[in-house]
């Protein structure tokens, strides 16, 4: 998969404010040691491990103490396996420590944040980690390579392109990497339980389908397979778009141009806003033609919150985004 080369693409990766390049860091010394976090949840596995990685085996010698998340949601799997991160990358741009509201009170202490897409290795070297979290980012060997240099450092696995590891996945390696499997089975457990409950309690999801947009201020895309807002709406019972789908090439969203603008029509609508208010959607006369929207089948997330938790692809905002969003799915389909 091709690294994204453009704003468009660093855009619709996110929900509101992805790739950002100034996250920074505070002037922290960083947080807890990684045992420390959680407190409840104890290593569930015997060191050393080996994790495999898209550059081959790494083996985590033992159990961490000081555990550097940078890539997209691997600072909240830590977090929800019981470990607090002495760095992380913001990717989201929370702010503050670096995480979604469905995780405050987690760390004892802030970890150092570190930029997303260029990280500061003086930085990350300076948090003396005895562990490197990458799983889901560019994917480029030189960063694996350079961060190696550093600690183990776990990459997304073999087969997996940048930014495209699941949920489930990257709940696995890193629960490999820290000795928590045992807690990230239970995890696991706990999120495809909510996804079945949900798809009890609204049959009218199974089979419906449903198309994932979003606009920018340089204009509308679209999502496909391989994304977790898709991936998320299918967990559902809903069934992505053929015409969308159809388009999917290499990458994970599609342009929409506003001629192409009927590709968002379905029976359910789900687009939100990147860079730009919400209003501009809504008051769009493109936006009012569609079928969807006349008929009130379409939800436009306007919450930050719930947009980031839809967006974050992590176990823990997955569970904030069903609580959350499936009530705005199951209104506009009439529920």
């Amino acid at each position: 998969m091709p690294t994204r080369p453009t704003l468009r693409g660093a855009a619709l990766l996110a929900a509101t404010a992805l790739l950002v390049a100034g996250c920074g860091s505070d002037d922290s010394d960083g947080g807890t040691g990684a045992a420390g976090g959680g407190g409840s949840t104890g290593s569930s596995g015997a060191f050393p491990v080996t994790v495999g990685t898209a550059f081959g085996d790494v083996t985590v010698e033992e159990e961490p103490a000081r555990v550097v998340a940078l890539g997209w949601g691997d600072a909240e799997t830590a977090l929800a396996l019981g470990v607090q991160p002495v760095g992380a990358s913001d990717w989201l741009a929370f702010g503050g420590e670096g995480v979604g509201p469905w995780l405050e009170g987690e760390y004892d202490e802030a970890p150092e944040l570190i930029e997303t897409l260029e990280p500061s290795y003086e930085a990350i070297a300076a948090l003396e980690p005895d562990l490197i979290l990458d799983t889901k980012g560019p994917g480029d060997e030189d960063r694996h390579e350079a961060l190696s240099r550093i600690a183990p450092t776990i990459s997304q696995p073999e087969g997996v392109d940048p930014y495209q590891i699941g949920w489930e996945q990257q709940l696995d390696v890193v629960g490999q990497a820290l000795g928590r499997t045992d807690r990230a089975e239970e995890l696991a457990a706990e999120v495809e339980e909510a996804f079945a409950t949900a798809r009890e309690e609204h049959p009218e999801f199974e089979g419906t389908e449903v198309a994932v947009g979003a606009y920018t201020a340089e204009g509308w895309g679209a999502y496909v397979r391989g994304d977790a807002r898709v991936d998320f709406m299918e967990s559902l019972g809903f069934v992505n778009k053929p015409e969308i789908q159809d388009l999917a090439g290499e990458n994970f969203f599609v342009e929409v141009s506003d001629e192409q603008l009927n590709l968002l029509d379905a029976p359910l609508t789900v687009v939100f806003p990147i860079f730009v208010d919400a209003a501009e959607i809504t008051s769009s006369p493109l936006w009012t033609t569609l079928g969807s929207v006349q008929q009130g089948n379409a939800v436009v997330l306007e919450d930050s919150d719930l947009l980031n938790a839809f967006s974050s692809g992590t176990a823990p905002g997955i569970l904030y985004a069903i609580d959350n969003a499936v009530p705005e799915f199951a209104a506009a389909l009439g529920d």
